[in-house]
């Protein structure tokens, strides 16, 4: 099947930006108002009990990731009764997923006290709010989860931004409601289950609306469920790679600090994830159109995409970076208060951290429309288990400043470096791999200067609160894309990518 891939993109970007702004403003009016209302262990304990419920979700095994990776030959052969037997054997494997998170997630309540120092809420009782998370977790695999695989495939990421921001503004208008009026923290845990639900169903209405000739039938070729459970072996390791980095931080940071640090820490965190996801619009929004091409196009044409795609992406990412070097402290304060901010050191080991993290993404999406999961195994293993370690041990001597380290140090040296060279080993075999390093150490040298610049032009302002924040963003907006410009101008990467971004604007196909 043919179908327009820039097209799709630009229609994914436009509702990814309008749901993730609906996601993240929300939650943050949200997080302000139970640090006031409520207090700052409620907020630690629902963070807490989201890092748990992300370990749980590992037993989904990468199962969509490898679902959607399968549909990409149909979808473009337009081979109907593949993609009714695949959505039917998914189906099947969703709802037995659904029911050993169930399992496993109530065999860990007698453990909940444990990993939470000191006290929590009085009027809280800690195995009834952590069943309602898990209900919350479940409900999903139980109904029409599957079906977003079906639309992701198609490269009609936008419908599922649509359902999301809708669902999203109902849920989170009615919990803000809930803590200001009824301050009852299981009423606001019992949206989630709600939103769910009600997600899951807007999904199965779209998805037939949009492909009624695809639904659950026939039953899957031998050959596909081998390639099937090839690709979910290596996404196993990988998404453990990827739970033991952005859920055990936080684990650990409540097991060695306490529920107010961690919700210190989260609140961090939770901005500079904030900024990942509008970045994260991006990479699924081109995975589909990625896998088509690599179906269809050469490696030669592929990694001349890769390197215009990375160039925009780390012009983005550096940008960020320099945002929030500047902005994180005024604007955690601004929001959260005085007392919920950590030294500036702190900031910086976060923005090394988004830093190194943005390194690796577009290099992910070829890797993973290339379905080079198993390839990857051994990376992953080692940087779960090494992000582990270093977060004991680290954390044990240093606190926080351990605990970002650790994760830092397994980005860069497993995930970046490591990672980098498999897609070369298996997919740009006829390229060298030093070009894209020195790119990179390019790429990092000029967003270093664009940091330590417009840092300096923010510091020496006296300006406090909102006046302040205001001009230190006017500053942030001009003077690091002035730099980038400046310093990309006359390159070929420049000039390429500029073309590309003229494509988008013209909607017309950027892969010919």
């Amino acid at each position: 099947m043919k179908f327009n891939r820039t097209e799709n993109a630009r229609r994914n970007i436009i509702f990814g930006v309008l749901n993730k702004i609906v996601i993240l403003i929300f939650p943050f009016i949200i997080r302000m108002a139970m640090i006031r209302i409520l207090g700052a262990e409620y907020l630690g304990l629902g963070s807490l009990f989201h890092s748990i419920l992300h370990v749980l979700n590992i037993t989904e095994l990468g199962f969509s990731s490898a679902v959607v990776y399968s549909m990409y030959k149909p979808i473009a052969e337009n081979d109907t009764d593949t993609l009714c037997a695949i959505l039917n054997y998914y189906r099947k494997i969703y709802f037995c997923i659904g029911i050993i998170i169930a399992i496993i997630g109530c065999i860990l309540l007698p453990f909940l006290p444990k990993l939470i120092k000191g006290d929590y809420p009085s009027d809280i009782n800690i195995f009834i709010l952590y069943i309602i998370y898990l209900s919350a977790t479940v409900v999903s695999y139980l109904l029409f989860a599957y079906k977003n695989s079906l639309i992701s495939a198609y490269q009609r990421v936008d419908v599922i931004s649509n359902i999301n921001t809708i669902v999203h503004i109902f849920s989170y208008g009615i919990q803000l409601v809930i803590i200001i009026v009824t301050k009852n923290y299981y009423l606001y845990a019992i949206m989630l289950v709600i939103a769910a639900i009600i997600q899951n169903i807007f999904t199965e209405i779209s998805s037939k609306r949009l492909f009624p000739a695809i639904f659950c039938k026939g039953k899957l070729k031998t050959e596909i469920k081998i390639e099937i459970k090839e690709k979910v072996k290596g996404l196993f390791i990988n998404k453990l790679c990827q739970v033991s980095r952005n859920s055990f931080d936080s684990i650990f940071v409540s097991a060695f600090l306490g529920l107010t640090q961690t919700a210190i820490y989260n609140n961090y965190f939770y901005i500079m994830s904030s900024v990942i996801a509008m970045l994260g619009i991006i990479s699924p929004s081109i995975l589909a159109g990625v896998g088509n091409s690599i179906v269809v196009e050469t490696q030669q044409k592929n990694y001349a995409d890769m390197k215009k795609f990375n160039f925009l992406y780390m012009w983005l990412s550096g940008w960020c970076t320099v945002c929030l070097v500047c902005l994180y402290q005024p604007f955690t304060e601004m929001v959260f208060g005085k007392e919920m901010l950590f030294p500036f050191s702190v900031v910086v080991l976060f923005c090394v951290y988004f830093y190194a993290l943005k390194m690796g993404d577009i290099r992910c999406v070829y890797s993973d429309a290339k379905g080079l999961w198993w390839e990857n195994r051994y990376r992953a293993i080692i940087e779960a288990i090494l992000n582990i370690i270093l977060n004991f041990f680290l954390g044990k001597v240093w606190g926080i400043y351990g605990i970002i380290i650790a994760t830092i140090i397994s980005i860069f040296f497993i995930n970046f470096i490591w990672g980098s060279t498999i897609i070369y080993k298996y997919y740009f075999t006829e390229i060298k791999i030093s070009e894209y390093y020195l790119l990179h150490l390019l790429y990092a040298s000029i967003t270093l200067i664009a940091c330590i610049v417009t840092g300096f032009l923010c510091f020496i302002l006296p300006l406090e609160r909102i006046l302040g924040f205001i001009v230190k963003l006017i500053i942030c907006i001009v003077v690091p894309n002035l730099l980038f410009y400046l310093f990309y101008r006359r390159t070929s990467m420049f000039l390429e990518a500029k073309n590309i971004l003229l494509t988008l604007k013209n909607t017309k196909h950027f892969y010919h």
